[in-house]
């Protein structure tokens, strides 16, 4: 039973990480410059359905170059060129430079935390002349 729970709330978890992740591409990915389009025909809804969901395909279209991120469930794809590509591409850098710092923040304040747990070092540091 405990068992279960367990793993219920580690679903659940992982979830709302997913979630969040997803809704964090989104942003970037409009922050960026995309822009939103929605199929609208039957031929463009299947092209849809073919692209990889959350993934950046790299698309040749009369000369240019564009880059295609499929988002079915919201039915919609977000276009961009070299520029925002490389927009989205900074973004990414510097959220996964935020998240690392945020990590890091966060592991240090554990440990401050749990200083006491260690016997606080301090004490007993004046017998040796500190």
């Amino acid at each position: 039973m405990i068992g279960a729970i367990a793993l219920l709330a580690l679903m659940a978890g992982c979830a709302t990480t997913q979630t969040a992740s997803i809704q964090d591409k989104r942003d970037m990915l409009v922050a960026s410059g995309f822009k939103t389009v929605t199929p609208k025909n039957a031929a463009q809804q299947q092209k849809l359905q073919t692209l990889k969901t959350g993934q950046v395909a790299q698309v040749q279209k009369n000369g240019k170059t564009y880059y295609v991120v499929a988002d079915p469930s919201q039915n919609v794809v977000y276009v961009g060129g070299p520029q925002q590509y490389q927009n989205y591409q900074q973004l990414r850098a510097q959220k996964k430079l935020a998240d690392e710092n945020l990590e890091a923040a966060e592991m240090y304040n554990d440990a401050a935390m749990n200083w006491g747990a260690w016997g606080g070092w301090g004490v007993g540091w004046g017998r040796w002349g500190y």
